[in-house]
């Protein structure tokens, strides 16, 4: 905990899920009930823009270079290769931001990069984990998106049964089937979480 500089700790609510799981969306949720007081962990990326993504905004965008800078300077909470030469990572800058405005931190992030959050915090994190339906929802969700290649799509698909295996390592497990009772559920998890 001494490795992020600040005065003040809340609690870390991750959220992760093979892509197209639906998880952006139940984030994006709950970032609008005010009560809660969660704001939304930027992550750094060595990937690309996509479309209309804003840097300081949807990601912090690093040249390669400058992401296995900051690695070999520690200056992440966790990180991954997520795809070769495709890092994401949580900088310990942006912790200790959201916390010194007296925030929760809220994260949508890979399985591994959640578990890690978890491990290093156990006790101020709670861990969902979002699962689709099925492979076939996962597939036609991401399809419809529209945002990617094929071959991108299918890199994505190969990953998701080794991420739903995960599953059982998160404090909860979010099933969404139903987006309305997924929302409703996630709501409820993370409200009790925070009144502890």
């Amino acid at each position: 905990m001494s490795e992020i500089k600040t005065k003040k700790q809340g609690k870390l609510i991750v959220f992760s899920a093979p892509s197209g799981s639906g998880k952006t969306t139940i984030v994006r949720h709950l970032l609008k009930q005010q009560e809660l007081g969660l704001e939304f962990s930027i992550s750094a990326t060595s990937r690309e823009k996509r479309g209309n993504e804003v840097h300081g905004k949807d990601y912090y965008y690093l040249s390669l270079k400058e992401f296995k800078n900051r690695i070999k300077n520690d200056e992440f909470l966790e990180w991954e290769e997520v795809y070769r030469d495709n890092f994401y990572g949580t900088l310990k800058t942006e912790i200790a931001r959201i916390w010194a405005k007296g925030k929760h931190v809220i994260f949508d992030i890979d399985v591994s990069g959640g578990l890690r959050i978890k491990r290093k915090f156990p006790e101020q994190t709670l861990a969902v984990f979002v699962k689709p339906p099925d492979l076939n929802e996962l597939v036609r969700r991401l399809k419809e998106r529209g945002e990617e290649s094929e071959e991108k799509i299918s890199m994505r698909v190969a990953k998701a049964p080794a991420e739903l295996a995960t599953a059982p390592l998160f404090d909860k497990i979010v099933v969404n089937s139903n987006l309305d009772e997924a929302l409703e559920s996630a709501y409820t998890l993370v409200a009790e979480f925070l009144s502890k």
